[in-house]
């Protein structure tokens, strides 16, 4: 079903003033650092907010809700392991990142590796995001394919070049001050959702919760003991923190907010209380899922839904009034496009610093032209992407988290071996390590039944290990010094 007149102005009037709003606030860049870190003065309440709009994509914004119609309140779990491991990010990893002017996670790597360990470490982040993301821009296109009946392609390269218009002129600047705007609409707008469902609701409140728990709909524990179980207590718990660990710790869409705050006390601030905002924010979208389920137990619908993604968008599109629809979809694309603009700017961000050399005779204002331009043309990469995503069988959330974890986990095993090994595991040593932990999980990822959970976990503990094991062959393999006899003893 398309949307209606009233409907369609408020979303094009929304997309026109987010695209000015970021325009406006990234106006007049002049160099790199205030394009990509954001003269490095960004305070801490707006960091939190644009950490917590960073990660809540139009995945969690359809996919979760989907999660608990079909399922129950389990994912809390996995919530609950995100709060935890930001508060080992935030005392463990986040001092490292402010030794130094850096502008990428990655340099750190450089630091203490090499440039090779560096450039490896970046190109997993850079086809990682690629990926996860494409696949987000993908499932926000079903429902502008749904509203607007557009050629999925097409719709996919709507939201796509929307982002990149912003994104590329403005710099972290326009995607922060986005992101605020973009946090107050879809909260708001899943707020407003969740009120019209219980409206709907003959019982309201005690209704949902009546018919939720007898059915099982509320449970947020499952104390099952499986390695192939991702919605267990010790999966999610565990799980979630080394997940945390690479995708809050090591990896450059979030270390580039930090990089941009005041000081580190305003970065640990900011990352503590986003997990105590992002645990509320689960819950409400879990709860949004089990309405829908009471929902349509008394209305089915008049088409059987073909995969739990598209049950809360069918719902916006065929039950919410004139005008909340436009509200809804606008939020719908807020959480779109507050993911993909941040990741846009860090593949550039990543792309410029750590694995193109600078020609000679370079200067500022190449090197921002140069970013720019790279920032259109991952958005190029993750429009392809989300268009191939339709392609994708299994649940979205699913894929995009393991995909995400499948790399994190290696990544942060490298950090590990630089932070917790002694000085001589050299270059060869990480980057053995990292090789194997690569071989490792694309072996885990295909041939075994390992939840996606667990892939940081293994994949971190593997490249550890290897490096460590790398360093300790290398030892025994070199030749023993020779040291010259001592003055006066006899030769030959």
């Amino acid at each position: 079903m398309a949307i209606g007149a009233l409907d369609l102005g408020i979303l094009l009037a929304y997309l026109a003033g987010v695209v000015a709003l970021g325009l406006w606030m990234g106006r007049g860049a002049r160099d790199v650092t205030e394009y990509v870190v954001g003269n490095r003065d960004v305070p801490w309440w707006l960091l939190l907010v644009s950490i917590v709009a960073t990660e809540t994509s139009s995945v969690t914004f359809l996919s979760i809700p989907g999660f608990a119609w079909s399922r129950d309140l389990t994912w809390l779990q996995i919530a609950f392991g995100f709060l935890l491991g930001r508060l080992v990010v935030a005392f463990l990893l986040l001092p490292a990142y402010f030794r130094g002017a850096l502008f990428t996670a990655y340099e750190v790597l450089h630091r203490r590796f090499g440039g090779a360990t560096q450039k490896t470490a970046s190109a997993l982040f850079l086809a990682t995001r690629s990926l996860a993301d494409g696949l987000r821009l993908f499932l926000t296109a079903l429902v502008v394919q749904e509203m607007t009946g557009l050629a999925f392609p097409w719709a996919v390269a709507a939201v796509g070049l929307t982002t990149v218009l912003y994104t590329s002129v403005g710099g972290l600047k326009a995607v922060l001050w986005t992101d605020f705007v973009q946090f107050l609409v879809y909260v708001g707008g899943a707020v407003v959702a969740f009120q019209v469902i219980l409206d709907r609701l003959p019982g309201g409140w005690g209704q949902l919760v009546a018919m939720g728990g007898a059915a099982g709909k509320l449970r947020v524990l499952d104390l099952t003991l499986s390695w192939s179980e991702p919605y267990a207590l010790w999966a999610g718990l565990v799980g979630g923190i080394f997940i945390t660990l690479g995708s809050h710790g090591v990896d450059q869409l979030m270390v580039q907010r930090y990089l941009s705050a005041r000081g580190l006390p305003q970065a640990r601030r900011a990352l503590g209380w986003s997990g105590v905002v992002v645990l509320a924010q689960f819950a409400l979208f879990l709860l949004i899922g089990a309405g829908l389920w009471c929902f349509y137990q008394l209305h089915p619908p008049a088409v059987p839904f073909d995969r739990p993604d598209r049950v809360f968008a069918r719902f916006i599109l065929d039950e919410l009034p004139a005008g909340v629809v436009g509200l809804l979809i606008g939020a719908l694309f807020a959480a779109a496009m507050s993911t993909l603009s941040s990741s846009l700017s860090s593949c550039a961000t990543v792309a410029a610093t750590d694995l193109l050399s600078a020609p000679a005779g370079d200067t500022p204002q190449r090197r921002l032209r140069r970013v720019r331009l790279l920032t259109a043309g991952f958005g190029a990469v993750q429009i392809a992407v989300g268009i191939a995503g339709q392609w994708v069988t299994s649940s979205v959330v699913a894929s995009v988290l393991g995909i995400a974890a499948f790399t994190s986990g290696i990544v942060l095993g490298v950090f590990f071996l630089g932070m917790l090994s002694p000085q001589r595991v050299d270059q060869r040593a990480a980057l053995a390590g990292l090789g194997t932990g690569l071989a490792g999980m694309t072996w885990i990822y295909f041939a075994t039944p390992l939840a996606w959970p667990w892939y940081a976990l293994v994949g971190s503990f593997l490249t550890f290990a290897a490096g460590l094991a790398a360093a300790s062959l290398g030892r025994l393999r070199a030749p023993a010094p020779r040291h010259p006899p001592p003055p006066g003893a006899p030769r030959g």
